[in-house]
């Protein structure tokens, strides 16, 4: 009995040191990929992963390093990953839908950003880039109305409108942000 106690204050000790620890390799991940060392954090993410699976801070710049690297396919998947491990989270299905609307799948963007929006109502970004999705949507559809009418001025005066409002809008949605330290679940075990 004293000799299980003993070896759970020490399995208390070693989780309470190594927190710090593990916030400290996400934090370095983080400082790699700001830096632009995007192989060497991507490595230093599978590594931290490979002990730390289930920490949402590392999977998410995992998925923000993947997506600089062209790798959306493998973003997506991890972003996936963490909309179905963490739902309450925000973010990863605002990234979601920036990289679904990269790749022109509108409507699955239009998904993750209302996912977005119901798991934190208040998520100005997802707002935002649902706004401008349905602007791109809406330019479809004009562009697709005129190509069947040319003569429709009214058609032609709203397109204009639309194309000169996303010519001013970067070439993404918005910058992929990562997870808030509020909101983010901490490494589990």
């Amino acid at each position: 009995m004293a000799l299980s106690r003993f070896f759970a204050s020490v399995a208390v000790c070693a989780l309470l040191v190594s927190t710090p620890v593990l916030a400290d390799d996400v934090q370095d991940i983080n400082q790699q990929f700001r830096k632009g060392d995007l192989a060497g954090a991507l490595d230093h993410a599978n590594r931290y992963l490979t002990q730390n699976p289930q920490d949402a801070q590392a999977r998410f710049l995992k998925g923000l390093i993947l997506a600089d690297q062209g790798k959306t396919d493998d973003a997506i998947t991890v972003f996936t990953g963490l909309t179905e491990d963490y739902p309450e989270l925000a973010e990863p299905y605002n990234n979601l839908a920036v990289l679904y609307a990269s790749q022109s799948k509108f409507e699955a963007a239009r998904y993750a950003l209302d996912m977005a929006v119901r798991a934190h109502p208040d998520y100005a970004t997802a707002h935002e880039n649902l706004g401008d999705l349905y602007a791109k949507m809406a330019s479809i559809a004009y562009g697709r109305a005129l190509a069947l009418d040319s003569t429709n001025s009214a058609v032609h005066a709203k397109l204009t409108l639309l194309r000169n409002m996303l010519e001013k809008q970067p070439r993404t949605l918005a910058t992929p942000q990562p997870v808030p330290a509020a909101s983010r679940p901490g490494p589990t075990r």
